[in-house]
């Protein structure tokens, strides 16, 4: 394993950084009103923010190195999007402590424009999981690197997911052969953390499903097929976001499935880059549902890959032949 101690420092830093300023979006511009008219503008608003943040960190850190996100800032320089375009800066500004001006945050969201075509660069989702995040329930902010089309370091700030010690939120790490660590969210003293680890499974009976509260994300019919097959009767555990491999990385699940819903998607690699390398260094096992390594060389999609299949590693064969069985593949 290479020294990652520097880029690994870096990220949490980032990922907390931008949980805090979800947290404090979600806090105080999200009320009943808000959900029963459905306006996403909350999500606008904590969506650029947080990658504004993450983006300014990577670059102060490491300015030769390029961003692969979500966002850009198009939309916020539109003149109807004066609004929220002033309480990104502002919220931005308030993690910072300290005043920055409208372009250099537009300047830091756009960073996350480049390809994903070099040999170096990371990606980000600044939230992942929009409906949740609107819910109030789980979502999460994820950041991987990538190097030669290999995830390499992941880190997963996930606010709402309930902790060990009673409260909610966690921050989850993993390193390409090293392990995954589990940290304090809100507190920038944990630099150590502790290791996770998956569960220990040795038969798919006793294996717990982890899939999307959203039934768009995922085939949720063939996954209960599939579920039959492998003799698992519970049921499953539905979260949002990637909060789903930090579940199968410390243990709550076993298995996370993500069903494709169209022959022509093609997963978006921020999506699932930081979870990936989250579970790959706790011990398990990621895939596609053919059982084919994901491959993250094709700039901002999994072009050769079709869903995903994430497990604790020994029961990982018989799922993908579960998969494939209930596929007709």
């Amino acid at each position: 394993m290479s020294d990652r101690h520097a880029e690994l420092r870096v990220a949490r830093a980032a990922v907390r950084a931008a949980a805090r300023i979800c947290r404090s979006v979600q806090e105080t511009r999200i009320d009943a009103n808000t959900i029963e008219k459905k306006d996403k503008s909350p999500v606008t608003v904590a969506d650029f923010a947080a990658q504004s943040i993450v983006c300014r960190a990577i670059q102060a850190a490491f300015p030769s190195d390029l961003v692969v996100g979500e966002e850009n800032a198009d939309e916020l320089r539109n003149d109807a999007a004066a609004g929220a375009r002033q309480a990104v800066v502002e919220h931005v500004g308030a993690e910072l402590g300290a005043a920055a001006s409208g372009d250099e945050v537009l300047g830091w969201i756009d960073r996350g424009g480049a390809a994903g075509d070099t040999p170096r660069y990371w990606t980000l989702d600044p939230i992942d999981g929009t409906k949740g995040f609107l819910r109030g329930d789980q979502y999460a902010v994820a950041l991987g690197l990538i190097e030669d089309g290999e995830v390499v370091l992941g880190v997963l700030g996930c606010p709402n997911l309930p902790s060990p010690d009673g409260g909610r939120g966690g921050l989850f790490s993993g390193v390409a052969g090293g392990d995954a660590r589990s940290y304090a969210l809100w507190d920038d003293s944990d630099e150590i953390g502790s290791r996770v680890s998956v569960a220990h499974v040795t038969s798919t009976s006793e294996a717990r499903f982890c899939e999307s509260v959203e039934s768009g994300h995922s085939n949720q019919s063939e996954s209960a097929e599939i579920a039959r097959l492998l003799g698992i009767s519970g049921e499953p555990h539905r979260i949002d976001s990637q909060c789903k491999y930090a579940a199968v990385a410390r243990g709550d699940a076993s298995i996370y499935l993500r069903m494709p819903t169209r022959a022509d998607y093609r997963e978006k690699i921020w999506d699932h880059a930081a979870g990936k390398i989250v579970v790959e260094a706790a011990g398990g096992t990621v895939t596609d549902v053919f059982g084919r390594p994901l491959d993250f060389g094709h700039g901002r999609t999994l072009e050769e890959n079709r869903g995903i299949v994430a497990t604790s590693g020994a029961i990982h064969d018989d799922v993908v032949s579960a998969v494939r069985k209930v596929r007709g593949e």
